[in-house]
């Protein structure tokens, strides 16, 4: 592990990384960034003969080569974020809240959810003046509309709008996600809204998304529907959209969700494949060089015709590097063909590395090539089709060594049965991906026959069952786990020490692994003072509904209109990302609270508030009561008047504007989130 260290391409990463993060908190100048850089470069130049010269100080060197690599990390962040673009409608002189006139380019379907078809699209003009950016397009659902497609070119008049923000604590914070997709507003129209003109250009991703959509026309002519269709444009064509929520949710808790992204395990299998086809041109003159033209050219074509994914592109860039080697017969150094790969890729696309996929695929490969050799190791299989199980097994847990924590953070659950799904679907992943083609090829010529299609159908449906059967054994699967970003990082040094000790079985690898153990159990004990120490008041934002707690260390005490069960989505985040363990419901709805040194009154549609014998500094209004609001101000001169999600919008405006004459602070929640008091 020391050794993999100090290679000069993970050390670059490293620094790049270092400086993509600080350039998205600080947004420095380019202009000073590009002068940094020069300074940087000439004094490189001129301490790189005076190392050489002086070979035992290394140190200045090291470090302007380190310094080098965080100012190109900055410089790659700012020149790559579009609000820092002149052109970008951001820097446009515009009503926000008023009707403007866009020309949009479809690039991308998302996945529909219950009332919206969901696209990215690039903003062309904004008021008939040329402009550029992104913005997530949402389109009401109408049993009369077709889905639009990739390159359609759109007329709206509407409103831009800025993406939501979570409104309570814990919820997925959608607008941070889009941010990293360089997405900032959002425009809602419905099928009367816009005009389609007449777009002559084609992009790339719409040749590809044409060529897609003809396979799926094939497919559905060949007898292919519903989930089966589904799983194969996510297993060889890189589109999950289409996938029954259901059914993805199975995959995901059997800890197989990887079989449905075409990443480094499907161009992996497709490089073998290349390889193996292309063997006989080895014989030619230019055989080696043919060999890797094409496999290259093939990789790329698959790459393409998958939309250009990220996790796709990460994966062709890696394995073109390993492609390289193997065909020049080269001997390939696996560490620094992850790390080149990646450094290209974040050189590229800076907003890589926020994305959990990133992420996990490279964390993955990086535990796989490092710690399954040594898995394996721990014992040798006399017979082959044992050993094959048992090198799979190594795979797949070195693999959950690597993403398993990492998923635990994003997504607070460990599927305990990661190892049988894999065992069983990754050795006829080959066959399923040749198999696939094959069907594919066919269906495109209209010559696929019954028993085939067929007989691919039933490999799909039996593969969707066996891992619905893996997903729904829920006492595998670890749910509810949070652990922080802290106890994240310092779990992995955990497992790399740990690791370097059973290797080198010394006194002082013991030593670091045992106090960095010592380090957890105390990052622990401070987390759960932290948290047993910390009392707060929440009024949370749900539409039509209200929902009051009161957190007392890891316990709460909740306070609901009606019943509410532990699926709630706001509840189950919420008891998530405070790490509540014990908590209940009010049997009565209350009224009057009592939080430290503050008095809470919940006024609802009874609208019975004169009780002369307490003083609230709060007031709660839930459920439109017809009161006069002057005189509840006057009656009690409160500090603050909140306004939860189950009011009317007619009312909340209305309680708003005499708050304002009365200069009385106004809290809405529809507008700014759950209101939380702590102690």
């Amino acid at each position: 592990m020391l050794k993999i260290l100090k290679f000069v391409p993970l050390q670059l990463v490293f620094f790049l990384v270092v400086g993509i993060i600080i350039s998205s908190y600080l947004s420095p100048s380019l202009k000073l960034l590009f002068g940094f850089l020069f300074g940087l470069v000439i004094l490189f130049i001129s301490i790189f003969f005076w190392v050489n010269k002086q070979s035992k100080n290394v140190f200045l060197f090291n470090l302007i080569t380190y310094s080098i690599a965080i100012v190109v990390g900055m410089i790659s962040f700012s020149s790559q974020t579009e609000l820092n673009h002149k052109r970008h409608y951001s820097n446009l002189n515009f009503q926000q809240d008023s009707i403007q006139e866009f020309s949009i380019i479809i690039t991308k379907k998302l996945k529909a959810n219950q009332y919206n078809y969901r696209y990215e699209a690039n903003l062309k003009q904004l008021n008939w003046i040329e402009t550029k950016g992104k913005i997530l397009l949402n389109i009401k659902k109408d049993t009369t509309q077709n889905e639009l497609n990739i390159d359609d070119n759109l007329f709206v008049k509407t409103i831009l709008e800025d993406i939501r923000s979570p409104k309570n604590p814990g919820e997925f914070n959608y607008k941070k996600y889009l941010k990293n997709q360089q997405i900032y507003h959002q425009i809602r129209i419905s099928n009367n809204d816009f005009i389609k003109i007449q777009n002559p250009k084609k992009s790339i991703k719409g040749y590809a998304y044409q060529t897609r959509e003809k396979i799926n026309y094939s497919l559905i002519n060949s007898g292919f529907k519903a989930n089966e269709l589904a799983v194969i444009n996510a297993l060889l064509l890189g589109q999950r959209q289409t996938i029954d929520d259901d059914l993805l949710e199975n995959y995901v808790n059997a800890g197989a969700i990887h079989i449905l992204a075409v990443s480094g395990l499907h161009i992996g299998i497709i490089l073998v494949i290349l390889q193996f086809l292309l063997k006989p041109l080895k014989t030619l003159s230019n055989g080696k060089f043919t060999i890797i033209t094409v496999s290259l050219i093939m990789l790329w074509l698959y790459a393409i015709l998958a939309g250009l994914s990220p996790s796709v592109v990460r994966a062709v860039t890696m394995f073109s590097a390993l492609a390289i080697g193997m065909s020049l017969n080269k001997p390939s150094n696996t560490y620094n063909s992850l790390f080149i790969s990646m450094f290209i890729l974040l050189l590229i696309h800076p907003f890589y590395i926020f994305e959990v996929g990133f992420q996990l695929s490279y964390l993955a490969v990086f535990f796989i090539v490092w710690l399954q050799p040594k898995i394996s190791s721990l014992w040798k299989p006399k017979y082959k089709f044992i050993n094959y199980f048992w090198q799979l097994f190594a795979v797949s847990l070195a693999a959950q060594f690597g993403v398993g924590l990492l998923s635990i953070y994003y997504f607070h659950q460990f599927p305990g049965l990661f190892f049988i799904s894999n065992l069983v679907i990754i050795p006829v992943l080959g066959l399923i991906l040749i198999f696939g083609i094959v069907v594919i090829i066919l269906s495109l010529l209209s010559i696929l026959p019954n028993i085939v299609a067929e007989s691919y159908m039933f490999i799909i449906q039996k593969m969707n069952a066996f891992v619905s059967f893996i997903g729904e054994q829920e006492s595998f699967l670890a749910e509810n786990i949070s652990i922080s970003l802290t106890l994240l990082i310092v779990f992995y040094t955990a497992i790399i020490a740990f690791v370097i000790w059973i290797q080198s079985k010394e006194f002082k690898s013991l030593v670091v692994f045992l106090s960095i153990v010592i380090i957890i159990f105390t990052i622990n004990i401070y987390d759960k003072y932290i948290i047993e120490t910390s009392n707060e008041f929440i009024i949370f934002h749900k539409n039509t509904e209200s929902l009051i707690g009161i957190k007392k260390g890891s316990s709460a005490l909740f306070n609901a209109d009606e019943e509410v069960c532990f699926d709630d989505y706001n509840l189950k985040n919420y008891l998530l990302a405070e790490r509540v363990n014990d908590f209940e419901f009010a049997i009565e709805k209350q009224y009057l609270f009592n939080f430290e040194e503050t008095q809470i009154l919940v006024i609802d549609e009874k609208s019975l508030y004169r009780f002369t014998n307490i003083k609230p500094s709060v007031i709660i209004l839930q459920n439109s009561p017809k009161l006069n609001i002057d005189r509840v101000i006057k009656f009690y001169e409160p500090k603050l008047l909140i306004a939860d999600g189950s009011n009317y919008k007619s009312f909340v405006e209305r309680w708003c504007k005499s708050c304002l004459e009365t200069k009385t602070p106004f809290y809405n929640t529809l507008q700014k989130g759950a209101y939380i008091l702590k102690d």
